[in-house]
């Protein structure tokens, strides 16, 4: 059942994942016509944006599907870890894009160009239209799906985007200042910036493989010492696979007589019922049992 809601859930992300690809890349077409045709930088600049969003989403398509691979006896994970790498990659790209957008507001404040605002409102808020539909498809396979969210943050970025220029084009249609553009990039940039945050902490903790987010070790360990049986707990690591797959390894001592296998039968269920962690590896063993090989001393021969 988990494994088959898992493929099910890459199913659908995938399906959003390309028809957002689509949608991106049909509209990053029609908005640099549109800036040509306009004289618009401010609308070049959202296409040059989009460009890069189109590539983002290009490879988090491509790491779903590297996701949904089967295990080999080399890649016993499979390709779940290509999810964090797209949305890693994705976090350094918004990094980029920001930085990008906000050396061409700088330079724009200098020299503003002349546009065809009405135009350039029009292409504006058709934009605005396809990222709130791409939003929404996103929005609602993004749960559980680190990838997916990399994705989201990327549209939500082109949302940003097409809001700053809508927003320029109103301000230079209402009052002339053209100085409203370059400056609406700079608010992007720093929209942009924000919500890069969050995906480059998770997908680097994940790749650090420290505890996922909202399981406390210290107080999983001692539930797991406390238990019925239980001696000892040590060897403990729990990381995270991709999102959504938490993991467990821990070698677990249980008292002389005891039944190991009903022990550790017990412990698997207390770790999802309380935890979420359903793949665990417990190594569980009697205490006092010798471990190893054990090594005496040679006696030495009288001379």
């Amino acid at each position: 059942m988990s494994h088959h809601h898992g493929h099910s859930h890459r199913t659908r992300s995938s399906r959003a994942l390309g028809l957002v690809l689509a949608l991106t890349v049909v509209y990053t077409v029609a908005e640099i016509a549109g800036g040509l045709l306009t004289g618009s930088l401010a609308l070049l600049a959202d296409g040059g944006h989009m460009i890069g969003d189109s590539v983002a989403l290009g490879l988090a398509l491509g790491a779903s599907w590297l996701a949904g691979r089967p295990a080999t006896p080399k890649r016993s994970f499979g390709y779940r870890r290509a999810e964090i790498l797209a949305a890693l990659a994705n976090g350094v790209a918004l990094v980029a894009i920001a930085i990008w957008v906000f050396a061409e507001a700088i330079m724009r404040l200098d020299h503003p160009p002349r546009i065809l605002a009405g135009w350039m409102l029009g292409v504006a808020l058709a934009g605005l239209g396809v990222n709130i539909a791409a939003a929404g498809i996103l929005a609602r396979v993004s749960e559980e799906n680190l990838n997916v969210q990399a994705a989201l943050r990327h549209v939500f970025a082109d949302l940003a985007g097409s809001a700053g220029v809508v927003t320029a084009a109103l301000v230079v249609l209402a009052t002339g200042w053209r100085q409203a553009d370059p400056l609406a990039g700079m608010a992007i940039a720093l929209l942009i910036l924000g919500s890069s945050w969050t995906i480059l902490r998770d997908s680097v903790a994940i790749l650090l493989e420290t505890t996922p987010a909202g399981i406390d070790a210290q107080e999983l360990g001692r539930r797991m010492a406390a238990a019925e049986g239980v001696v000892e707990v040590h060897d403990l690591h729990i990381w995270t696979i991709t999102s959504g797959f938490p993991t467990l390894s821990a070698h677990v001592l249980v008292g002389r007589g005891d039944d190991c296998h009903a022990r550790r039968r017990e412990l698997e269920e207390l770790l999802r019922s309380e935890f979420g962690i359903e793949h665990t590896t417990l190594q569980v063993e009697h205490a006092g049992e010798s471990e190893g090989l054990q090594i005496t001393p040679l006696r030495r021969r009288p001379r």
